[in-house]
């Protein structure tokens, strides 16, 4: 596996300091080496194609998979756990699919309830006020593309109504999975987040939990 710090020093651009960390103009892992050992090839999406990340480069227990899960939670709901760095969306009484996430830095974090208020492929990308207050050098605005920080697909989560601006979306950072490292946002391997945009709908409930509990 390559190291985190090497990783980023083969990646053009500035840091980007809100739901991505990096930042690159090209993300072509056939032709560069380094991005190589993490990618495998790719699954057919438009308007781009998704690269797929050699899972044996990840800890085992990150891998998308189903799982035996004991929960209260109703079938349909989606459970993130940022203490596990893992997402469950709950298939059954008894079982989940469960996906590794990086989650937000320290102090970054957000845990309530919520429900899936909109869904978006290839979506853009704005920073928001605090995100720009924090890191001003910020771009204003980033087009869909393998280079921006939502990934493939996103899940924007409201709270009566109204747009909490957190989500839950892809990244073209593999290494972050397991991670804290984002401005709180929930991120998956691009590949996962487009299977799990596929199992839910507008309206789905997310619970997002810290120490064991959702409840602020």
């Amino acid at each position: 596996m390559i190291s985190r710090r090497l990783f980023l020093t083969t990646l053009a651009g500035a840091p980007l300091a809100a739901c991505n960390t990096v930042q690159r103009a090209n993300l072509e892992p056939e032709t560069d080496p380094e991005l190589a050992a993490w990618y495998i090839g790719y699954a057919p999406d438009e308007p781009y194609p998704i690269p797929l990340v050699d899972r044996s480069k990840m800890d085992p227990k990150f891998r998308r998979q189903t799982v035996a899960y004991k929960g209260p939670e109703r079938p349909g709901t989606i459970v993130v756990d940022i203490d596990e760095r893992m997402l469950y969306l709950v298939t059954d009484q008894n079982e989940a699919m469960r996906y590794g996430v990086g989650v937000g830095r320290q102090g970054f974090s957000w845990r309530g309830v919520a429900t899936v208020g909109r869904k978006a492929v290839w979506p853009d990308w704005r920073p928001t006020s605090t995100m720009m207050k924090i890191k001003p050098e910020l771009p204003t605005y980033r087009e869909a593309g393998l280079d921006n920080p939502l990934g493939a697909r996103a899940l924007y989560l409201y709270q009566n109504g109204r747009d909490i601006l957190f989500r839950i979306h892809g990244t073209n950072e593999p290494w972050s999975i397991g991670e804290q490292v984002s401005s709180g946002c929930v991120r998956l391997l691009n590949e996962d987040v487009a299977d799990l945009y596929t199992r839910v709908g507008v309206g789905t409930t997310v619970y997002v939990k810290r120490n064991g509990v959702y409840r602020v």
